[in-house]
């Protein structure tokens, strides 16, 4: 038997009227099914394409906008609806300026600085003249992606400290320690640390492959005839510090030299904070090809900390203002014993000079 093939307009020619207009309905709701869904699946695949960039910023969301115009086809209105972004803030263009010279600077201590946060940098920009606002300078170090990385804290111990000085007089006490590190060619060497707990000064940094309590006791006495006498000193109880030269020496000077609890280095606070200093912006930053040239980068280094580096505790003033600050409130008549008044140590000129030497 022949089969026969009707076109749409016959079929509906032969249909009733009623009959006709709904499936003429059902076409065309069907149609518009079709669409939203064709759309749903192009919004799906838009959303897709937008997953690995961040869309959360004004700026972020006009990049996502353009993008979603150039590459899918879509309008403008659509695009904002996809990604629920204002068409007003969208189409908004910044008239302020974009402080390209103000970034390159901060870039540049940045890398200078390479352990500073924006907090020290915005000292640092301040000591040049860039008058500026800090919570604008925290927006700039995140936008250009300055942020310092962030090193595994330690447990803190916590043990009997040596009483704190109650009152900011200078050269009441200092602390000692040692940090080690390697040259290129393998060897070890150490440094020994000086710190004046009050004025966060450092005295002394001795780099050597090895420093015995001679040594240091020739150090102390080098170091008191320039600052004069502490009124304490405090360490850990490592073997040159606990040896016989320095116990006689600690007798013979008239020091009260304070030993920390076993184990419990936080209770010598002010010196390993120091050291933590030390290692992150220099020993871990820097390769050192030898004992002299390692002198020399410390030296330097000690230095600039001294009278250029801004630390938190003292308000952002460097230990050497500060320093001199509290010279000025304590005069020498007045002072304790242990306290005399004397300019800040010159250790890092001193050593620059004889490693060149």
């Amino acid at each position: 038997m022949k089969r026969t093939r009707f076109s749409e307009d016959q079929i509906i020619g032969g249909l009733e009227v009623s009959e006709a207009r709904r499936l003429r309905a059902l076409e065309s709701e069907n149609a518009k099914l079709k669409r939203l869904l064709a759309d749903s699946m192009l919004d799906q695949a838009a959303l897709k394409d937008l997953l690995a960039k961040g869309v959360l910023t004004p700026a972020a969301k006009r990049e996502a906008v353009a993008h979603l115009q150039t590459c899918h086809g879509m309008s403008e209105r659509r695009a904002c609806r996809v990604i629920d972004a204002d068409r007003k803030s969208v189409r908004y263009r910044s008239t302020q300026d974009d402080d390209a010279q103000l970034r390159e600077k901060l870039r540049e201590l940045a890398n200078q600085r390479r352990r500073f946060g924006y907090r020290r940098l915005h000292i640092l920009l301040r000591r040049e003249g860039v008058m500026i606002n800090r919570k604008k300078t925290q927006r700039l170090y995140q936008e250009e992606g300055l942020a310092v990385s962030r090193r595994r804290s330690r447990r803190r111990a916590v043990g009997t400290r040596a009483p704190a000085p109650v009152l900011a007089l200078p050269n009441q006490r200092w602390s000692l320690d040692f940090v080690h590190d390697q040259m290129a060619s393998g060897r070890r060497f150490r440094v020994l640390n000086v710190v004046v707990d009050v004025t966060r000064e450092c005295l002394a940094a001795v780099p050597d492959t090895s420093i015995s309590g001679r040594r240091v006791v020739r150090e102390l006495t080098a170091l008191i005839e320039r600052r004069g006498k502490p009124g304490m000193i405090v360490s850990d109880n490592g073997t040159e510090l606990t040896s016989n030269a320095v116990l006689a020496w600690c007798e013979e000077i008239g020091v009260e030299w304070h030993y920390i609890a076993p184990g419990r280095p936080m209770q010598n606070g002010y010196v390993e904070s120091f050291n933590g200093r030390m290692r992150d912006e220099l020993l871990n930053e820097t390769l050192f090809i030898s004992l002299a040239h390692a002198r020399v980068e410390i030296a330097v280094w000690v230095e600039d900390y001294n009278r250029e580096r801004p630390p938190s505790s003292l308000g952002y003033a460097t230990p050497a203002a500060f320093a001199a600050e509290l010279d000025k409130q304590w005069p020498a008549s007045p002072r304790p014993t242990g306290s005399a008044a004397q300019p800040i140590a010159s250790t890092a000129l001193i050593r620059i000079n004889a490693a060149r030497l």
